[in-house]
């Protein structure tokens, strides 16, 4: 079943190579979406894929880089959509 998740990281996540290792995580999982930074600090991500997948990319999202610190995690689920490859937006 083909899932679409919304996630807002928090903490110590820009600057640190959050947004590469997400996309290097995503592509590995073959999950579609996108990663950007926020002006107020965190990093969102949107994934689509399957539940497994997506799964084990929200678990990565807890722990991310050895660089970054993870202070929260939200996820909001969505209707999944039309998204592509899985890019890093600017």
């Amino acid at each position: 079943m083909i899932r679409h998740f919304e996630i807002k990281v928090s903490g110590r996540v820009q600057g640190v190579g959050f947004r590469y290792a997400a996309q290097n995580q995503a592509r590995s999982l073959n999950l579609k979406g996108w990663v950007e930074n926020r002006p107020d600090g965190s990093v969102c991500t949107a994934i689509q894929g399957e539940e497994n997948a997506c799964r084990s990319y929200i678990q990565w999202c807890r722990s991310g880089t050895g660089y970054s610190w993870v202070e929260r995690v939200e996820i909001e689920e969505k209707e999944p959509g039309n998204l592509k490859a899985f890019v890093v937006r600017y």
